[in-house]
């Protein structure tokens, strides 16, 4: 049985993506070993969305053609579809696939074993307007599933290579994203989290059909699903249709990931995003409304090119007044290729540090503040693995529907269920709880 190893860098669409292709594998008889075996196929899926993500995937390309001079070298992912030249020109690659006709890499492949000559396979994204189907039905890990209802994105903002590695913005067909949700369900999962390169996006490509209805279809005709997450959302997609189907929803979760990048309009405007903090405040307060307890986290760039101690104090202070409950904050980092990395006044390493880690602090603070808003309640928690620490034996640890991180008590056999636990101490990152009871039970014996 021929082998095959996988190396994945980057964004959770990759990891979902190593699925798809691990699953292509696996229906033409191949057994997958650990990357750091001998493989007679390594496929190395990789990230270019900065450029230490191009550097790493390099060392991962050399250390798979170290590990075995004999196997095939298979690359693709982002960087593989903007630089496929780059990555040809390394001795020992034998096949380089983009981010798009992943389903002829076994075909090249097996093309390679006869002529022996290096195969690019990567053709002009820009030129494709349809949403490449992978079909994951279950993960490795077994207890959140992503499910890819879109690929590319249109913004072109000035910092990001991504429309170049992924294309533009084209939608899954409903029914298929319908269809593998309920595959998903059937397989066991108890939540699903709707991913994507710019997730909410979801239908602009179409005339009659949009995110909000994607996601009143997935509450109504996916039978058993018991949470639904949009791994992100831009302020500009929050449109009220939207909104309301939030407000009208049982299963989708009270935690969105809304990315700012800068609370300064300057820097947004440099940035060329799609929005003012006014607008995207205004966004942020019509949610609330409708999702009470609503988890905000986000993602926010700092030290911009040009960004003054008034703007980033603009960013700081914005942060305050929305009051995330995590943030994950990114140092600009320069990517070839992008229009700010050639922009004047790029600041400094060291000030872009200091202010990266007083918004760490900040993040800090605010995730405290809320998980403290939820100590003594009940909440509900998917149970995703065993704590790796001797301190802790038998803890297990997962999140709750609002993305609290929850530490507690319990035996394997709950993990992947839906686990009712009281938060008997919040903190950060972890919150400790005490099990209550696992609510599957309560459905069965209904049922029956």
């Amino acid at each position: 049985m021929p082998t095959v190893a996988f190396h994945t860098l980057g964004c959770k669409v990759n990891h979902y993506e190593t699925e798809g292709i691990w699953r292509m594998f696996m229906d033409n008889g191949y057994e997958r070993v650990d990357f750091d075996h001998d493989s007679d196929v390594y496929v190395i899926n990789t990230c270019t969305v900065t450029n230490t993500g191009d550097k790493k995937s390099r060392q991962v390309i050399r250390r798979a053609i170290r590990k075995n001079p004999e196997a095939i070298v298979c690359v693709t992912g982002c960087y593989a579809q903007t630089s496929p030249g780059e990555i040809m020109e390394i001795p020992g690659v034998d096949v380089v696939v983009g981010t798009q006709d992943r389903k002829n890499m076994i075909k090249y492949i097996e093309e390679h074993k006869q002529t022996r000559e290096p195969i690019n396979g990567v053709t002009n994204i820009m030129k494709n307007r349809v949403f490449e189907e992978m079909d994951v039905p279950e993960f490795t890990d077994r207890t959140r599933a992503s499910l890819k209802i879109q690929e590319g994105c249109n913004n072109f903002c000035t910092f990001c290579i991504i429309p170049w590695s992924r294309g533009l913005l084209r939608s899954r067909d409903p029914e298929s994203v319908i269809t593998q949700a309920q595959n998903l369900v059937d397989a066991g999962y108890k939540e699903i989290v709707l991913t994507g390169i710019h997730t909410a996006g979801y239908g602009e490509d179409r005339k009659d059909y949009n995110f909000a209805m994607l996601l009143k279809d997935l509450e109504t005709k996916v039978d058993g699903l018991k949470r639904i997450r949009i791994s992100s959302i831009e302020a500009s997609q929050i449109t009220d249709e939207v909104i309301e189907v939030l407000d009208q929803s049982e299963k989708i979760v009270r935690h969105l990931h809304i990315p700012l990048q800068s609370g300064s309009d300057t820097v947004l405007a440099r940035m060329r995003r799609k929005y003012s903090s006014d607008f995207y405040k205004e966004k942020v307060m019509k949610i609330r409304k409708a999702l009470p307890g609503l988890a905000i986290t986000s993602d926010v760039i700092v030290g911009f090119p040009g960004e003054t101690d008034e703007e980033f104090q603009e960013t700081y202070d914005f942060i305050k007044e929305v009051g995330y409950s995590e943030l994950h904050v990114f140092p600009f980092s320069r990517r070839t290729g992008t229009p700010a990395a050639r922009m004047d006044n790029q600041v400094d390493e060291d000030l872009k540090n200091k202010r990266v880690h007083q918004l760490i602090e900040l993040s800090d603070q605010l995730a405290k503040e809320y998980a403290s808003e939820y100590e003594d309640q009940i909440l509900e928690v998917i149970p995703e693995e065993r704590v790796q620490d001797e301190n802790h034996p038998g803890m297990l640890v997962g999140y709750t529907d609002n993305y609290l991180k929850v530490r507690f008590e319990g035996t394997q056999d709950m993990i992947g269920k839906l686990v009712r636990v009281k938060i008997s101490q919040s903190g950060y990152p972890y919150n400790e709880g005490t099990f209550v009871r696992i609510m599957d039970d309560v459905s069965a014996v209904a049922a029956n």
